[in-house]
This record gives C-alpha cells, sequence and structure tokens, in this order.
C-alpha cells in the first residue's frame, strides 16, 4: 500500500481538528486520524497537582519518537496501538486504540510540523491559521465544557504556557506548510482542495 501522510498542524482552537474530521466523514475507512495529544508522555508518577502544574504546550511534553516508530510501522501496512489520553486528569490511560494502516493518514496536533523527523515522513503539510482571538474563545470552551477545567485555570494556562508556547513552536512551524488554510474545516474552497487530492490519492491505489 502506497500510504500517504498529511499532517495538519496550527494553534489551539485554530480549527485543524474541524478540518480534519470533515475530512475522516468524507472518506470513512480509507483515511486513518492519529492525533499527536494521544502522544503526551505519561506522568502517572506525579500526583494530579504537579500533573497540572506541567507545560503541555512545549514539544518535550509529547513522545514524539514513538509517534514516528508507529508512523513507520503503518507504512510498513502493520496495525500499531496508539497510546490513549485522559485531559482530565493530565495522565496516559492505561488502554490502547488498535489502529490499521490504510490509504492516507492524517497526523494532527499543534506542534505536528515541530519535530524534523516527524514532519519529514509528510507528503503534504497544511497549517491553520485563525485569529488568536478566536482561538483563545475556542479553548475556553473546550476546556470548560469538554474536559472540567475552571474558567481561572484555562486563561492561567493559556497566558503561562500557551501563548509562549505558541510565539516560539507553532507560529515558527507555519514555514514548513504546503498549504495554508484560514480557519479550518469552515475554509469551503480549501477544504474540496484537499478532498480532490485525497480522493486522487484513493483512486490511485485502487487502480493498482
Amino acid at each position: 500500500m502506497d500510504t500517504m501522510m498529511i499532517g495538519i498542524a496550527g494553534g489551539t482552537g485554530s480549527g485543524k481538528t474541524t478540518l480534519t474530521r470533515h475530512l475522516k466523514d468524507r472518506f470513512g475507512d480509507s483515511v486513518t486520524v492519529i492525533f499527536h495529544d494521544n502522544y503526551y508522555r505519561s506522568h502517572s508518577e506525579l500526583p494530579y497537582e504537579e500533573r497540572c502544574t506541567l507545560n503541555y504546550d512545549h514539544p518535550d511534553a509529547f513522545e514524539t519518537d514513538l509517534l514516528v516508530r508507529h508512523l513507520q510501522t503503518l507504512r510498513r501496512g502493520e496495525p500499531i496501538q496508539c497510546p490513549t489520553y485522559d485531559f482530565t486528569v493530565h495522565d496516559r490511560k492505561a488502554e490502547t486504540i488498535t489502529i490499521r494502516p490504510s490509504s492516507v493518514i492524517l497526523i494532527e496536533g499543534i506542534l505536528a510540523f515541530e519535530n524534523k523527523a516527524l514532519r519529514d515522513m509528510m507528503d503534504i503539510k497544511i497549517f491553520v491559521d485563525t485569529d488568536a482571538d478566536v482561538r483563545i474563545l475556542r479553548r475556553i470552551l473546550r476546556d470548560v465544557e469538554e474536559r472540567g477545567r475552571s474558567l481561572e485555570s484555562v486563561v492561567n494556562q493559556y497566558l503561562t504556557t500557551v501563548k509562549p508556547m505558541h510565539e516560539r513552536f507553532v507560529e515558527p512551524s507555519k514555514r514548513y506548510a504546503d498549504i495554508l488554510v484560514l480557519d479550518g474545516g469552515h475554509n469551503q474552497v480549501a477544504l474540496e482542495m484537499i478532498t480532490q487530492r485525497i480522493r486522487n490519492h484513493i483512486a490511485g491505489q485502487a487502480e493498482k
């Protein structure tokens, strides 16, 4: 199988997950999605209070070398056991998810382009670019409604780690992008262009 790997990066709340979901919905089992967030390092040795204070927006927070090895395994046509993460307790779960190879693999995450080894595996790199005020509002809604965080903790985390790390690592990684998408999955023109590229690849695989 000739697997096409597509990286989707961008700041928190930029809309990259919406774009990823649209593509997955359109192609079903022909597309596999892997979230960089699932590869957050385990810190089960630390109490919850200490885990809350860690910087989760720095590249060192991720076990990216494991993700790279997993992508290499998928490209060989073999399944992987993908880790899972519980954001409500800031730690990796014991359960894993079996992910099988497919024609197209989407790798989504804020720092998907920061690591060269990971970046070099991608055939197409898409950066989702959205205004900072929109991103922080989306971040607040998500963390409060879905992850059980307090408004105060979300704002404090944004000011102390999210914003500084975005400026240091995420925004500079934009230069590696092949495609710049404004406002993520709501950009229908960009979505159709990417969809057609994936459709062509899948059709080419079917002809072999």
